[in-house]
């Protein structure tokens, strides 16, 4: 595809998330008057699915999963979610393939994105000052644990940011050390995003974004940077199969 038509559908996919984010988070905060949990996550997760519609009808972007078996039944099980992170993509991706609300680990300056960042302020999420990690964990840990109680599944990116395609970056131990201070399990997930939506790019590309998802890794009786270590290997090694030329 030329890349002036990538530049045109592009855009056309811009304009259809700047067109539904406006009245799905209008419609989100006056509901968030009433609801609370549950009901409002699935507002917003309706908007996130209407996001990845739009790019596999305007740019062409599908999506391939493996692994669905492997995420944890059962209403209440505790578990956190560590991905790949390669862009905004997997961010949107993510609530349409879980089985419970998810609720994300990011910084507290997104909250003063319009709209989108005010509607993320409603809902029940772990917002963080990077700049106080000490307080920051600890916040992390508390609203963690209740969430996780609640049948809340965390979801952390360990690198801390969207990575180029065929790079890794620095694993941070943040996720596997709530994990041991809650007691849920880990699953790892590879994502191949960047190989259709880049970091910092505006153009998006057809092709296929493949996810995969690993098996649950307990927490008990392990240590922080042993167990990211082998979310670590288990997730690069993935990207290695899922894209090799990206590696070669």
């Amino acid at each position: 595809m030329s890349t002036l038509l990538a530049w045109i559908r592009s855009a056309l996919f811009v304009l259809w998330l700047l067109l539904t984010v406006v009245p799905w988070a209008l419609v989100l905060l006056l509901a968030s008057i009433r609801l609370r949990g549950t009901p409002l996550w699935r507002i917003a997760a309706g908007w996130l699915a209407t996001a990845i519609v739009g790019a596999r009808v305007i740019c062409g972007v599908r999506v391939r999963v493996t692994g669905r078996d492997h995420l944890p039944l059962g209403e209440i099980n505790p578990t956190i979610l560590l991905l790949k992170h390669q862009s905004t993509f997997e961010t949107f991706l993510m609530p349409t393939l879980m089985p419970h609300p998810l609720a994300y680990v990011f910084k507290k300056e997104l909250l003063k994105v319009p709209f989108f960042g005010w509607a993320m302020g409603r809902l029940d999420m772990i917002h963080i000052d990077r700049a106080q990690s000490t307080r920051a964990f600890n916040k992390v840990v508390q609203q963690g644990r209740r969430l996780l109680a609640q049948g809340v599944w965390v979801i952390m990116f360990p690198e801390g940011t969207r990575i180029p395609r065929g790079q890794k970056g620095h694993y941070k131990s943040g996720g596997t050390r709530l994990a041991i201070e809650t007691g849920a399990q880990v699953v790892p997930i590879a994502v191949t995003s960047a190989k259709c939506w880049p970091r910092k790019s505006f153009v998006l590309r057809p092709g296929v974004v493949d996810v995969s998802i690993g098996k649950p890794i307990p927490s008990t009786g392990r240590q922080p940077d042993e167990m990211m270590r082998e979310v670590e290997q288990w997730i690069e090694g993935e990207m290695h199969r899922l894209d090799p030329e990206a590696y070669a």
